[in-house]
């Protein structure tokens, strides 16, 4: 072994796959040649060295070994962990930037097509409104035309009222008879109320003079000229609003104006704007209102107590309709609902027992993960290891122990659901039969008798005159 000298090593050695520290880089010499046969020759014989027999020594060279095999694994498994780790944040980033594209477009498109979608709700909002206002004014001015035709006067007839106030107290009698919640003083209750005190109002003072026919013309026509006002800002707002809603990123015109955004000149807002609107078309239906009883008074007390009858019957009629179509569609929505809470019902049954299945099939999981805990506890000496198997043994019970629970309580709040479905059930079949019950008050007691209006200004003997 003292024969071996610093040449012996740069036979033996060569380069490790492991990058050297600077220190061993000096110590240890670099090996050029790495063809064991040139330092052995043939069988065994250098061709180096002569025929000198061999010295290599596996030995000493374990002796000296550079680094263990645990530094090799652990280098590897560095580079491993670092490229992966790299390689995901790359990844990420490269997602994260592609969503935030996505997003950006997404957002930016999303945002000019619900401008968009509100520049034509606008224009119809507008258009409504403008139309609105054009009713109102051809209403307007057909009424002021009437207003300045319409002068004569009739006797009254006080005999004919009976009739209509003795249907009017029966409808309001059979109303008596809904049930529960459909007890309410509706709109129908309201007018029939309105009409019986219309007819009692009619019974106590039929005639009654008025002269102010000039000044409610006066009236009609400034709630029409405000009207007309109203109309052409509308008409201009509508052409500029509907070039907007054309507006494309490919339409010619557009450009940049900056600062734009900060100018606000509004002077209203949307319910300002809506109630200006609703105000000028209130104020000419009530001047409209207003100039029809004053032609109906102008004429004779008789026309106009027959004419306030026949619109307070249409308008109790009007009434009647929509609250039967709203009885009907609520007890349409009821039966419905009542459908649909029967079959959350069966489904809840279904899911409960899906519950207690899934509760049941846990117990062998269970009993095997036991089994197999309790089997290891007869492990004798050194055996009796915490092993792998031996902690996920235990996860495993505690997780199915875990999952029992959950299961109960699902259980427990799908019983509990269930219960208030039947409840819901219940409630919704006996609210059917109280509208049935009020369909069925309104449709064939109370609108089968105002069918027909005894006091028809077409067609009663005393009202031979055109109506209003």
């Amino acid at each position: 072994m003292s024969r071996l000298g610093y040449n012996d090593y740069n036979i033996m050695r060569s380069r490790s796959a492991t990058p050297l520290t600077p220190e061993m880089s000096k110590i240890l010499p670099y090996v050029s040649d790495k063809t064991i046969s040139r330092h052995l020759g043939y069988a065994g014989r250098s061709l180096d060295m002569g025929h000198a027999k061999a010295y290599y020594n596996p030995a000493r060279n374990a002796v000296y070994s550079r680094y263990s095999t645990n530094d090799w694994g652990m280098s590897n498994s560095m580079n491993f962990s670092l490229s992966d780790k790299e390689r995901s944040f790359a990844e990420r980033l490269r997602a994260d930037a592609w969503r935030a594209v996505k997003e950006t477009d997404a957002r930016t498109r999303n945002r000019q097509n619900d401008i968009t979608k509100k520049l034509g709700e606008r224009v119809y909002d507008i258009t409504f409104w403008k139309s609105e206002l054009n009713n109102e004014i051809s209403a307007m001015a057909t009424e002021i035309e009437n207003l300045k035709e319409y002068r004569r006067t009739l006797e009254k007839a006080l005999g004919d009222t009976a009739n209509p106030l003795h249907i009017a107290e029966e409808c309001l009698m059979h109303r008596e008879k809904r049930q529960g919640i459909d007890l309410v003083h509706d709109d129908v209750e309201r007018t029939l109320i309105k009409e019986v005190d219309c007819i009692k109002k009619c019974q106590a003072k039929m005639k009654k003079v008025l002269d102010k026919a000039y000044v409610q013309l006066k009236m009609n026509r400034a709630a029409q000229h405000a009207m007309e006002i109203d109309a052409k800002d509308k008409h201009h707002a509508q052409g500029l609003d509907d070039r907007m809603q054309q507006l494309r990123n490919s339409s010619s015109g557009i450009g940049y104006y900056p600062g734009i955004e900060s100018i606000d000149n509004t002077i209203t807002i949307p319910d300002s704007w809506v109630r200006y609107t609703q105000e000028n078309i209130a104020r000419s239906q009530k001047e409209r209102a207003a100039s029809e009883r004053l032609r109906g008074e102008i004429d004779s007390t008789l026309r106009a107590c027959a004419n306030e009858m026949w619109n307070q019957f249409n308008s109790v009629n009007n009434s009647f309709n929509t609250r039967i179509r709203e009885t009907t569609d609520a007890r349409n929505k009821l039966q419905a609902h009542l459908q649909r809470t029967m079959q959350e019902i069966f489904d809840m049954e279904k899911n409960i027992e899906l519950l207690r299945k899934a509760i049941q099939d846990k117990e062998s999981p269970m009993k095997v993960a036991q089994t197999r805990l309790d089997e290891r506890t007869r492990r004798i000496n050194v055996e009796l290891c915490n092993d792998p198997v031996m902690k996920s043994l235990q996860r495993e019970v505690t997780e199915i122990r875990e999952s029992v629970r959950i299961l109960k309580e699902r259980l427990k709040a799908s019983e509990l659901s269930l219960a208030r479905l039947m409840k819901t059930k219940a409630t919704l079949e006996h609210d059917i039969g109280v509208k049935d019950n009020t369909v069925k008050i309104d449709t064939s007691y109370c609108m089968g008798m105002r069918k027909g209006f005894p006091m028809d200004p077409k067609i009663g003997p005393v009202f031979q005159m055109p109506t209003c």
